[in-house]
C-alpha cells in the first residue's frame, strides 16, 4: 500500500480489569476472527456517535455479563497501529471496580493474569505495547 492511499482509522476501545489479586483479565480471540487465537484486552468498536465509556460499558455487559459505571473507568494510555488494510486507534482504560463476575458470554476463553505475565501471551501487535504501562501501574 502506498503512502498516497490513506488507511481507513478503527476506533476500538480496550479495558484493563484488574481484580482484587491484582490480575488482569484477558479473553481470547475465538476461532474463525481476524487475530484468532490471540489473547486481548476485553472492549470493541466504537460505533457512530458512541463515546469509547459508553463503548466500553455496553461491551462489557455483553461479552463478560459485568455491570460497569462510567465512574470507574480510568484512561490509561492508548495504541496506535497500522494493520495492512487500516489502521488502529485503541485507548487502552482501567477498571479495578464492577458489579458481576466476568464470564465468557460470546464462548471465548478468559484468562486471570500476572501483570508480569502478560508479556508471555501471545497478543495482537496493537496489545503488546500496552503491557509496559500495566506492569508500571500494577508492578510485575
Amino acid at each position: 500500500m502506498s503512502e498516497a492511499t490513506p488507511l481507513r482509522l478503527l476506533l476500538v476501545v480496550a479495558v484493563a480489569l484488574v481484580d482484587t489479586d491484582g490480575r488482569v483479565l484477558l479473553a481470547q480471540r475465538p476461532p474463525g476472527k481476524q487475530l484468532a487465537g490471540l489473547w486481548e484486552f476485553p472492549g470493541g468498536k466504537v460505533e457512530p456517535g458512541e463515546r469509547p465509556e459508553a463503548t466500553l460499558i455496553r461491551e462489557l455487559a455483553e461479552e463478560l455479563g459485568i455491570v460497569v459505571e462510567e465512574p470507574c473507568l480510568a484512561p490509561l494510555t492508548f495504541a496506535s497501529h497500522a494493520y495492512p488494510d487500516f489502521h488502529l486507534l485503541m485507548p487502552l482504560y482501567i477498571c479495578r471496580r464492577w458489579e458481576g463476575t466476568p464470564r465468557s458470554m460470546e464462548g471465548q476463553a478468559l484468562k486471570w493474569v500476572r501483570p508480569g505475565g502478560l508479556r508471555d501471551m501471545p497478543m495482537p501487535p496493537a496489545d503488546a505495547p500496552l503491557i509496559p504501562f500495566l506492569v508500571d501501574l500494577l508492578g510485575a
